[in-house]
């Protein structure tokens, strides 16, 4: 029978405080990170991608609008 090794048992222990510090290090610096580009993006007058996609729709419908205003208008003029 295998008697348990101390020191064995205190490097795992060490190991394994020492992987799950590291493991909540680089959770809090991915955090900090995304919350440092969300100020930087919203400082630099961006657009969230919501209010880019209705300003898209906006433009594609006014467009379409002022084609048929054309053909209407030309329309008009033929008929002169």
């Amino acid at each position: 029978m295998q008697k348990d090794n101390p020191i064995l048992e205190d490097l795992t222990r060490l190991m394994t405080g020492i992987a799950g510090t590291v493991a909540g290090a680089s959770r809090e610096a991915e955090q900090r990170l995304r919350e440092k580009m969300r100020e930087m993006v919203a400082g630099e007058g961006f657009v969230s991608r919501e209010e880019f996609e209705a300003v898209r729709e906006l433009a594609a419908n006014t467009r379409a609008e002022v084609e048929a205003l054309k053909a209407e208008l030309a329309a008009l003029r033929e008929g002169r």
